[in-house]
């Protein structure tokens, strides 16, 4: 009994002193997965931390520690907000288990839609709204100027979707608070997704092993989204900022296209890099985290690329607001234009995102109107032109939240305005300069890892797996290098969907 006492007093000394290191260099830096602080110190010293003991209590508590360390690197007062959400959602559940054969459950329903609409809409909603009432009443209402917290818009759909899943009796309520506020605060998937919903990792939060393969597979795909955040989006920002952030007036058309696409390159990359490296991230612990990205960029239509791109949002909506409304059954149309109308309005409190919304929600309309008996009739590259057209053109609406400089984009896009010409030289040397990177970036938009990935893995057999995961690990390396090159090299490091 000595002997474990003492060694829960080292686990605990060691885990307090690690957290009250962390804790002092919160002023220092910026925590990001893309961060030297994130990939050689926090991460690190998680990992030998978790593993120190097997004890899954040990486990639970360290990982929520160390998530609400990484959540206050952007704020610690946000942490207030998301235990105090995490709480009432996790009574409500209660609460609807304690009275389900009575008509009181359905108030754990409605308190847990309320609450979380309530806060989203104290939080990202509230200035847009008063900013909209004073131009539409010609009022002067004073505009609420609140800080964003980080991954709001996350959390609050994760603890929604319990609490419905719940009520459902899809699963059952979580007793322990400490380890329902495990699953809210994981900083794998806090502060950018994928939505990760209770039944997805319920057994996992008693039930978590050491296996070497998932620590192989994990350090993998972390690398991978790391490369693919830093090494491809980064750089297509900065291409983003130079043609799309500056004076219209300068811009030629060839330039416009180009700043446009390498902003699609830009936000595909830098979200399901990011998405990666949360995957990746929950291998490493224990957990296993849906899919979120599936290769948007080689669909044939709006719906299926909405079938590739941020599943777990698009699956949250179908299961949780769409179906419920009626579904395909009743009211199908405005069911489809109330889910994408949301879609847009939870990306940004502006205008343009819900146009964007609506835009998507029209094409995915038309197809089902007409769209798609003529898109079976064409050849399978013509139709995959058509959905690359329309998913540039909807990032044009996701950029820029002002209106008019939208509309002097489009004219400039399509012609209409001509001053800065049809092509630069600068665009010239730009793609002269970049070919390599833009051959790789091609190529990294299809399928081509996941083929190779299958290939490889049938073709090796049981005795030579270890030379497998060797050959894993050292590409795993050269990409964890070849980023920490490119962070320690350049400050532009942007992540867009720190916002939502």
């Amino acid at each position: 009994m000595l002997i474990l006492r003492d060694k829960n007093c080292a686990f605990q000394s060691v885990i307090s002193t690690s957290i009250a290191i962390l804790a002092g260099l919160l002023p220092l830096f910026t925590m990001v997965f893309a961060s030297l602080t994130f990939l050689y110190i926090f991460l690190p010293l998680n990992l030998i931390l978790y593993y120190l003991s097997k004890n899954s209590t040990y486990r639970n508590v360290l990982l929520t520690l160390f998530s609400f360390v990484f959540y206050a690197w952007g704020e610690p007062v946000w942490i207030l907000l998301l235990v105090f959400s995490s709480m009432v959602d996790y009574a409500n559940a209660l609460f609807i288990e304690k009275y389900r054969e009575t008509k009181w459950a359905r108030l754990g329903i409605v308190s847990t839609v309320i609450f979380n609409a309530g806060i989203l809409m104290a939080f990202k909603y509230s200035g847009f709204v008063v900013e909209n009432i004073n131009l539409l009443l010609g009022t002067n209402f004073a505009v609420p100027e609140f800080a964003l917290p980080v991954g709001i818009s996350f959390y609050t759909f994760q603890t929604v979707s319990y609490v419905i899943d719940v009520y459902r009796r899809e699963v059952p309520a979580q007793r322990s608070p400490m380890k329902f506020l495990m699953f809210v605060s994981l900083y794998h998937q806090l502060v950018a997704g994928p939505i990760v919903r209770y039944s997805h990792i319920a057994h996992e939060i008693d039930n978590r092993k050491f296996n070497i393969g998932d620590i192989s597979s994990g350090v993998g795909r972390f690398c991978i989204g790391l490369f693919k955040k830093v090494c491809i989006a980064n750089v297509a920002g900065e291409l983003v900022a130079k043609y799309l952030d500056g004076d219209f007036a300068l811009l030629s058309v060839g330039e416009a296209w180009f700043g446009l696409i390498m902003f699609s390159v830009q936000i595909y990359f830098d979200f399901s890099g990011y998405s990666d490296m949360a995957i990746g991230l929950g291998r490493m612990f224990g957990f296993h985290y849906h899919e979120n990205f599936n290769y948007p960029y080689i669909a044939k239509s709006a719906t299926e690329f909405w079938r590739r791109w941020h599943i777990s949002l698009g699956t949250f909506f179908r299961d949780y607001l769409y179906i419920p409304l009626g579904g395909n059954k009743r009211f199908p149309v405005r069911n489809l234009f109330v889910v994408w109308f949301l879609t847009g309005l939870w990306h940004g409190a502006s205008w343009n995102f819900i146009f964007w919304g609506l835009y998507f929600g029209l094409l995915i309309y038309a197809e089902r109107l007409f769209l798609f008996k003529l898109l079976n009739k064409i050849p399978a590259a013509v139709s995959h032109v058509y959905l690359l057209i329309a998913a540039v053109l909807g990032w044009a609406l996701f950029y820029f939240e002002s209106l008019p400089r939208l509309g002097a984009f489009f004219e400039i896009l399509f012609g209409a305005n001509r001053r800065g010409g049809v092509w630069d030289m600068q665009l010239t040397l730009d793609l002269q300069e970049n070919v390599f990177w833009l051959l790789l970036t091609l190529l990294l938009c299809l399928p081509v890892y996941h083929w190779f990935n299958r290939r490889v893995r049938r073709q090796v057999t049981r005795q030579n797996r270890p030379y497998f995961l060797l050959g894993s690990m050292a590409l795993s390396m050269v990409l964890l290098f070849m980023a920490t090159a490119m962070l320690t090299g350049k400050s532009y490091n942007p992540f867009i969907y720190y916002r939502f």
